[in-house]
């Protein structure tokens, strides 16, 4: 009972936040909104969140402000329409969360040479990007989907070649062979600081075994952040490469997938039959 009335009340102050973070709330304002003092609610939305009000309020901020910026927004626009008092706050607030400018974040993939192919894997038709780092995207394509329309979006400045470089070429000799290969596949990982703690915690999972997403907040030594371990688990760019497919929950139940639960399960079966006894990742 206790439990039912905390989630409610995290979750009606989720709502007030999602609402007005444009008049960027104080910790007291929101503490008041939910009829509980401001050190009750810290205490509570940061065991069932993973994060603190503030924190929150902060990604709730960045996500709207990272929006504006791709419809092409100054960045002082983009600060003035989330609520920050101008291009300082702004920036502050995308290096603590991004690891980058705003405006390299509106830069995205400029002047970065992306290789790309689409390739035929157990799992669908499979969409290989690669920068000269390494492999920086992986997903598994809808019908009737444009390869190089989903990666524009995502790299809206980026050059493309409609070819395979040469860890994409491994991925698709592994997907045929299913034989670890001899040269390391490298991977060019982007996102913020928990983001990448995260998967690389995942690389850890070996083929054909399971971990619940409690375990890899534990991993990443940060063990309240349940559901901010699952958000940076949906937005895992690299599929089955970074086996997020292998993260159920607590209770055994399969969970989401960003591919479709059923892409999930399949994939997983594939697994246990194929790999559980010469486990390759």
């Amino acid at each position: 009972m206790k439990d039912n009335y905390h989630y409610k009340i995290v979750a009606e102050a989720i709502r007030f936040i999602s609402r007005g973070y444009q008049s960027q709330p104080e910790l007291e304002e929101i503490a008041k909104y939910v009829h509980l003092s401001k050190f009750h609610l810290q205490r509570v939305f940061q065991k069932w969140v993973g994060v603190s009000p503030k924190q929150f309020l902060q990604f709730t901020t960045i996500e709207h402000a990272k929006r504006c910026l791709l419809e092409g927004r100054t960045t002082l626009e983009a600060a003035y329409e989330v609520g920050l008092t101008g291009n300082g706050r702004l920036h502050d607030l995308f290096i603590k969360i991004e690891a980058c400018t705003p405006g390299e974040f509106k830069n995205r993939g400029g002047g970065v040479q992306i290789k790309f192919g689409v390739v035929n894997s157990p799992f669908g038709n499979t969409l290989i990007a690669e920068t000269e780092i390494g492999i920086c995207r992986l997903s598994f394509l809808k019908e009737d989907e444009e390869p190089e329309s989903t990666l524009r979006a995502i790299f809206p400045e980026a050059n493309f070649t409609n070819d395979l470089g040469k860890y994409g070429k491994l991925v698709k000799q592994y997907f045929s062979n299913w034989q670890i290969p001899n040269q390391k596949i490298v991977l060019d990982l982007r996102g913020t600081p928990f983001q990448i703690n995260v998967w690389k915690a995942l690389l850890s999972i070996p083929s054909a075994q399971f971990l619940a997403y409690n375990d890899i907040a534990k991993i990443i030594n940060k063990p309240g952040a349940i559901r901010a371990v699952g958000t940076a688990i949906g937005q895992n760019p690299i599929a089955y490469l970074i086996p997020c497919h292998r993260v159920i929950r607590e209770s055994g139940d399969i969970g989401n997938y960003h591919w479709g639960s059923e892409r999930k399960i399949a994939i997983n079966g594939f697994e246990n039959i194929r790999l559980s006894s010469n486990p390759v990742a």
